[in-house]
Order: C-alpha cells, then sequence, then structure tokens
C-alpha cells in the first residue's frame, strides 16, 4: 500500500471550505465537538473508534466533560492527508447523528 501523500497548504484550505469547524495546516486538522451531554460524547468517542479501525487511522481524542476535542494528521506521512479529510468528513458525520455542535 502506497504511503498517503502530505497536502499542500492550498489542498488543506480549499479542503477546510466544506468542513465548517475545522481548522489547521498542513500539519494538523482539529476541531471541538461538543455533545448533549457526556454520555453522547462517550457515544461519540466510541463510534469515531469505529471509524479509525474501520480506516486503520486513527485520530488523537481527548474529552473533556460533553467536549470532545479532534485532531487529525497522518502520521508516517509529516502531516495532513487525504485520508484526514475524508476521516473529518466522517465524524462530522457522526457529530450530526448525535446531536453535536
Amino acid at each position: 500500500m502506497a504511503r498517503p501523500r502530505r497536502l499542500d497548504a492550498e489542498e488543506v484550505a480549499r479542503q477546510l471550505e466544506a468542513l465548517p469547524g475545522w481548522t489547521g495546516d498542513v500539519d494538523r486538522l482539529t476541531r471541538s465537538l461538543a455533545f448533549p451531554d457526556f454520555r453522547t460524547a462517550i457515544r461519540g468517542v466510541d463510534e469515531i473508534a469505529e471509524v479509525a479501525e474501520e480506516m486503520d487511522h486513527h485520530p488523537d481524542l481527548d474529552i473533556r466533560w460533553r467536549t470532545v476535542h479532534v485532531g487529525l494528521s497522518t502520521h508516517d506521512a509529516g502531516g495532513v492527508t487525504q485520508l484526514d479529510i475524508e476521516q473529518a468528513h466522517r465524524i462530522d458525520e457522526l457529530a450530526r447523528q448525535l446531536g453535536a455542535t
């Protein structure tokens, strides 16, 4: 399997336009998701973990009460790749389904 290619600044900026709530640069994408309550936040983390396992691409997650902070980067590519963009879209869909803002 070929190693994913690190995106350049223009590519990351263009991709972020379709990802409201996400910020970042060529090194890392980040977003904080506020879930309705702690139990739902934990469910969100669990569902993010399922996507991560399916993609074999694992985000950095930090949970504080009902807020989950997500960090995406493709470590072996040294920054943001299309894998991170795809995973951000999938995380957004899960978050919407669980009522996160």
